[in-house]
């Protein structure tokens, strides 16, 4: 909850926070899934920039993002 203080007034103004569940993603076990029922073009694998860049942002923060949302935030900026 955060205090603005105006004109002598106090407002409280409560921020919603929205968490989501850490979901570990079975980025290995779809590949080899996919290599062994010889649908290799049917998966997506994100660049391994993604998995950079992820790591560097939970060791810095210690929020854990899932690859898809870095992987849109990184296509938004530019970077791949």
């Amino acid at each position: 909850m955060f205090v603005f203080r105006c004109n002598n007034l106090l407002t409280f103004i409560k921020k919603s926070i929205q968490l989501y569940p850490i979901v570990e993603e079975p980025v290995l076990e779809n590949f080899y899934a996919a290599l062994y029922s010889n649908k290799l073009n049917k998966i997506h694998l994100p660049h391994s920039s993604v998995f950079y860049i992820r790591a560097a942002i939970e060791s810095d923060t210690g929020v854990r993002y899932s690859l898809s949302h870095i992987e849109c935030a990184m296509k938004e900026e530019g970077l791949i």
